[in-house]
């Protein structure tokens, strides 16, 4: 048993939460989103500048969080490890689009000097592309429909109607942080099925 009282009363608390949730209490997920969604955002945008991209890493890192529950020590506060998983997967995030941007605008230098230009692709799908594209989109259509009720009214709300999780959270009449754990658990059982189906499209 770890030793806890070196844990302020808010970390014994979240401690209870997530136990609560590797149990598979849904309300602790969507109580621990509420108590930090708000605090891992703001670091989120001050680190990319960008509210979209903020939002989505805001909820990568509860995704990656929740996955990793099992693994969490209460030698340290939930709120230390969820903001660590936070900053890292930015990181990486801002890694990433820093050596697109560079490559597409400054090209890659080979290791004997030369620098390869990188012809950025017209905007205008071919017709191949396109019949490709428009299977995709069946095709995720029919995986968003064979998801529970509850699951495909979000992602069909916050992914085809393109409303915001406000937005969502209003018409559902559901906390904000619920619609944000679920929509989690919907892109991630999404994900699961589109692995499985990769080979169909």
């Amino acid at each position: 048993m770890v030793e806890k009282n070196h844990l302020s009363d808010k970390a014994k608390h979240d401690l209870t939460l997530v136990q609560a949730a590797i149990k598979g209490d849904q309300l602790a997920y969507a109580d621990l989103m509420e108590r930090y969604r708000e605090s891992i955002y703001y670091m989120m945008l001050k680190m990319v500048k960008n509210p979209d991209d903020a939002d989505d890493l805001t909820i990568e890192a509860f995704g990656k969080a929740f996955n990793r529950l099992p693994q969490y020590s209460p030698s340290f506060a939930f709120s230390t490890w969820l903001f660590k998983i936070a900053s890292n997967n930015c990181i990486d995030f801002i890694r990433k689009k820093r050596i697109k941007v560079t490559s597409m605008d400054t090209g890659i230098r080979t290791d004997n000097g030369d620098v390869l230009k990188i012809d950025a692709k017209s905007n205008t799908l071919n017709p191949e592309e396109t019949y490709m594209q428009d299977q995709r989109v069946v095709h995720m259509r029919l995986l968003v429909s064979k998801l529970k009720p509850k699951y495909r009214d979000l992602v069909e709300m916050r992914y085809f109607k393109e409303l915001s999780y406000e937005e969502i959270a209003t018409e559902l009449k559901l906390p904000l942080g619920t619609v944000k754990a679920q929509l989690f658990r919907a892109r991630d059982f999404l994900s699961s099925m589109a692995e499985k189906t990769k080979d169909t499209i």
